[in-house]
């Protein structure tokens, strides 16, 4: 077969390309190349960046699996961020992976009592979030043994590897000295903290509500029916949307090194508030009963042991504590956010627990409308 003449022809010589012009200054450095270092230098976020663009950021968020984890999860692997996922439950974990592009969030086994298992976890990571917390103490875990112990082991696997950032993530009210042992074991879990690791960002939010929050949905189902201080108890609760806008808001800001955040909402309830707000948007209103301390409190250790998450003995404790702002503390307005008022979003969460009868309802006559404003000035002077 006759081969092909352009095969035996020897190659032509490309022509030399004319050489690129010397430029006195270098070239500029794309600014999400930029990562978070100690040395103080803001910033600077590429605007509009998608799912699949490069954060250059490997983050570790242990409490990934809970309620506020999931969201600061999607904020960070949506924009490239490689995240890893300490977990301890297989199923617990699984819908963490859509959060993110293939290979970007990936999933570590660990054990809180297991320091090897921790150091693992974060020795490859720049920005570490601690979401770690239990609302009730279990047969195998208490208090102490999550904020107090389980922070110990992980601040000082941060330090050892020396990671760029610690956010620990704390609640509204923590302090050593408070008569809950959810408040006090939070509270001195932020003196370990920062003892280990001075650098230390602590960040306590209210009371938070969502898709899966146990504030909104417990009461609108019935399940929160028991109390002790006649739901009189007053806070700020506070969209767990903006928490974790609130948190990719730290973590970018090298400033916030060693800063306190208080975030909650724009507006005080009591809970009694909240259960009127609820009822009136449900057309429904539960029974609640309310009972003596002295009883109410054993009963709720009773039913924590028999069954949790359920009631334990500190909630009804909790029950008489006020949420107290910390004015020194940042907040929301020093991230340049603004968090959204409750009573404007509620409804998005809610409208499933109404009847099929009241689902769709035309809309409200002249008449109604000033009946709801009364209704609402009256909430408003409870």
């Amino acid at each position: 077969m006759q081969r092909c003449c352009s095969s035996v022809l020897p190659r032509l010589a490309a022509p030399a390309k004319a050489a690129a012009p010397i430029s006195a200054t270098p070239a500029r450095k794309s600014i999400h190349d930029i990562a978070i270092t100690r040395t103080g230098k803001p910033i600077i976020r590429v605007p509009g960046g998608g799912r699949s663009s490069l954060g250059g950021h490997t983050v570790t968020v242990f409490g990934a699996s809970g309620f506020l984890g999931r969201y600061i999860v999607n904020r960070l692997a949506r924009v490239g961020c490689n995240v890893i996922v300490p977990y301890r439950e297989e199923m617990a974990k699984r819908h963490l992976k859509v959060s993110g592009d293939l290979g970007r969030v990936n999933f570590i086994e660990f054990d809180l009592r297991n320091t090897q298992s921790i150091e693992e976890s974060v020795r490859h990571s720049d920005i570490v979030f601690n979401l770690i917390g239990r609302d009730y103490p279990t047969k195998n875990f208490s208090f102490e043994d999550v904020h107090i112990e389980g922070t110990q082991r992980i601040v000082e696997s941060v330090a050892k590897y020396d990671v760029d950032r610690y956010i620990h993530i704390s609640s509204y009210n923590a302090d050593p000295r408070s008569p809950s042992e959810f408040f006090s074991t939070k509270g001195q879990g932020e003196v370990e903290a920062r003892a280990i690791f001075p650098e230390t960002t602590i960040v306590r939010p209210a009371p938070m509500y969502g898709f899966e929050d146990r504030l909104l949905h417990s009461l609108a189902s019935g399940r929160d029916f028991l109390s002790a201080n006649g739901r009189k108890q007053k806070f700020w609760p506070v969209h767990v949307i903006d928490v974790g806008r609130a948190l990719e808001a730290i973590a970018y800001d090298d400033h916030t090194a060693g800063q306190t955040f208080e975030l909650y909402g724009p507006r005080e309830y009591s809970k009694e508030q909240i259960a009127h707000l609820i009822a009136k948007m449900i057309l429904k209103e539960w029974p609640h009963i309310n009972l003596p301390k002295a009883i109410a409190k054993p009963l709720a250790g009773a039913l924590n042991k028999l069954w949790w998450p359920t009631y334990c003995a500190d909630d009804i404790e909790r029950e008489f504590i006020d949420q107290a702002i910390d004015r020194t503390a940042k907040t929301f307005a020093d991230l340049n956010l603004t968090p959204v008022e409750l009573d404007e979003v509620a409804f998005h969460y809610l409208r499933d627990y109404r009847s099929n009868r009241y689902y769709d309802l035309p809309p409200m006559t002249e008449r109604e409308k000033r009946e709801e404003r009364k209704y609402m000035h009256v909430i408003e002077d409870m």
